[in-house]
């Protein structure tokens, strides 16, 4: 049961940021949206019972917990740190709760909770998995980093409210850390599958068959299930999940792996790949037509 008298601050209502808000409206929250976009915010409202935040991050540092769901870390810190020269970070009230659940950098995470801690503002991160329909249905994966499991539990209603799977992963940017690895295995499976479907077709095996026989056999994935089928082969392109994002995803595990003194050769090597991609793509492409710009 949402504690109705708790002020709920949204920041960033886009892809999956609109629906993750809108289901914290029906569950009872008081909700105030902020976007770069006031267009994108009206209409929200106008949808949706919630306020817009029209003195922008100004109202968000009056909110008792206020979420971000923004495209990099970087753009989160700039936000709440720099945005209409530090708004919310001049007003922002001793106690209030910031929940960053975009894809951030794991160790940018914790200096912006160190930056954050020095206005008394505790920061959790909670990145999520799952895309836009289980943004939507209110099912996602949520990751959850922090050094102070009180915030974590005052934190647990927001999030039940957007997501089903609540994992504590540990300390600051623990959260951001599972997440990226995640993506890299993801990302992972995606290219090494693509490069499993090119070499059949060269050599004269049907894909679809490939696929089908990977699906009930070791080579299986969620990526072999869910995506080669109806995006690659089908040639929809067209899962939602910009190109961008998911190599800025395993970017962050590579630097998380350097970060760490670990030798990941694999990683390096799927970054290369999806950099590669991107640098010919484009930032807004769908993640699935890599496919297209590794295909000979």
């Amino acid at each position: 049961m949402a504690d109705a008298a708790l002020k709920l601050g949204f920041i960033g209502i886009g892809t999956m940021g609109w629906p993750m808000a809108a289901n914290l409206v029906k569950a009872g929250f008081a909700v105030t949206v902020f976007d770069l976009s006031e267009a994108r915010g009206r209409d929200f409202v106008r949808q949706h019972p919630a306020a817009i935040a029209t003195m922008a991050l100004v109202d968000m540092a009056a909110q008792d917990i206020v979420v971000t769901m923004l495209p990099t870390g970087r753009i989160v810190s700039e936000v709440l740190l720099a945005g209409q020269k530090s708004a919310f970070l001049l007003n922002v009230k001793a106690g209030t709760l910031v929940i960053d659940m975009s894809s951030s950098e794991p160790t940018g995470t914790r200096e912006l909770a160190a930056k954050l801690a020095g206005k008394g503002v505790i920061l959790l991160d909670a990145p999520v998995s799952g895309a836009e329909p289980r943004a939507k249905a209110a099912t996602l994966t949520i990751m959850i980093g922090s050094d102070n499991s009180a915030a974590v539990e005052r934190a647990r209603p927001v999030l039940a409210a957007m997501g089903n799977r609540l994992f504590v992963t540990g300390g600051s940017g623990s959260g951001h850390a599972c997440k990226a690895l995640n993506n890299l295995l993801g990302a992972t499976a995606f290219a090494a599958t693509c490069e499993a479907v090119m070499i059949a077709e060269r050599f004269g095996l049907d894909p679809t068959v490939l696929v089908d026989i990977l699906n009930v056999s070791t080579g299986k994935s969620f990526i072999s299930e869910v995506v080669i089928k109806d995006h690659v082969i089908d040639g929809k392109f067209a899962t939602g999940f910009k190109l961008g994002l998911m190599a800025k995803d395993v970017q962050i595990a590579a630097d998380l792996a350097d970060a760490v003194g670990l030798d990941a050769p694999v990683t390096h090597l799927v970054n290369q790949r999806w950099a590669q991609a991107l640098g010919r793509l484009g930032f807004d492409a769908d993640n699935t037509e890599a496919f297209k710009d590794w295909k000979p």
